[in-house]
């Protein structure tokens, strides 16, 4: 009787953990790219919130009350990392959730394992601008930087939830595949701008430049972060017809006082274009993000 009874105690404190195995993983992301990425692996398994909106500058994401409601029941946490998206770690203590803290199962750094560019060297202070310890942390916008997104997120849910494993890595797979697929197709429709000098407003688009070969000449913004002035804005006027730059790429959240002034000296021609899936209506998918930003600079 003894034996019955402790094996009814053990069955009965294993079905909850079944149950959680089996139900809908909550997953909150700090952006809306990571939020398509887990929706990509994750299918019908995961529910996902993201904390930002596409329409915003990630940098500058003001915390909210209903953040920490979303974490505290969350299962999953994804961020981009690389300190862009430091406001989080405030909103993760306030929501006291261990599943999610720094070093347990549902904590993710997509950036963990990506080529980083832009690494600063030496002495950083504040005279040089919003730069970034680790790097430039806009490396989403490589789209094979995605498939590394992808393997993180698959890895993370596959161990909360162990019996839907073989699901998970089947959809990473396919979602790999595809970013090759489209991969081969948004080179062959930029081939013919290959070396094409470019202007961005700020310092986001380097690893989109360096995947698809255009060359970054020179920002709006003097530093990162910093609003532009009348002298730097003359001396990219000097840089922009000595090298032909002919397009300047401006985030949809940046005001366009500085790329008009420069425009109307140069000619060249505005696009503003989004960084982050949601950034513009239709744009609902890391896929969709990239036939924009490809469309957009294949028709300027």
């Amino acid at each position: 009787m003894r034996i019955l009874a402790l094996v009814s105690l053990v069955l009965t404190g294993l079905l909850p953990v079944c149950r959680a195995e089996s139900r809908t993983l909550r997953v909150v992301t700090t952006s809306e790219d990571l939020a398509s990425i887990v929706r990509a692996v994750g299918g019908d398994a995961v529910s996902v919130a993201s904390l930002s909106s596409g329409e915003q500058d990630l940098h500058l994401v003001e915390p909210r009350p209903s953040m920490v409601m979303k974490l505290k029941n969350a299962d999953v946490l994804v961020k981009v990392g690389m300190d862009i998206d430091m406001w989080v770690d405030a909103l993760i203590s306030s929501a006291r959730n261990e599943r999610i803290f720094y070093g347990a199962p549902g904590y993710v750094d997509a950036s963990v394992g990506v080529g980083l560019l832009q690494t600063p060297e030496g002495k950083i202070d504040g005279s040089m601008g919003d730069i970034h310890l680790y790097g430039n942390p806009h490396y989403w916008l490589d789209p094979v930087h995605g498939k590394v997104m992808a393997r993180h997120i698959a890895g993370v849910l596959s161990t909360l939830s162990p019996e839907r494993a073989a699901l998970f890595d089947d959809r990473r797979k396919r979602f790999d595949a595809e970013i090759d697929r489209k991969l081969e197709e948004w080179r062959e429709r930029l081939a013919p701008l290959k070396g094409t000098p470019l202007v961005t407003y700020h310092n986001s688009w380097v690893y989109f430049a360096a995947r698809f070969g255009f060359e970054i000449v020179g920002n709006i913004e003097p530093k990162p972060g910093i609003p532009p002035t009348p002298a730097h804005l003359a001396r990219l006027v000097d840089v922009m017809v000595a090298r032909g730059a002919r397009v300047i790429l401006v985030d949809p959240f940046f005001p366009l006082q500085g790329p008009r002034a420069v425009s109307e000296r140069t000619g060249a021609r505005i696009l503003v274009v989004p960084s982050s899936v949601g950034g513009r209506p239709g744009i609902k998918t890391y896929f969709d993000l990239f036939d924009h930003i490809v469309g957009q600079l294949a028709g300027a």
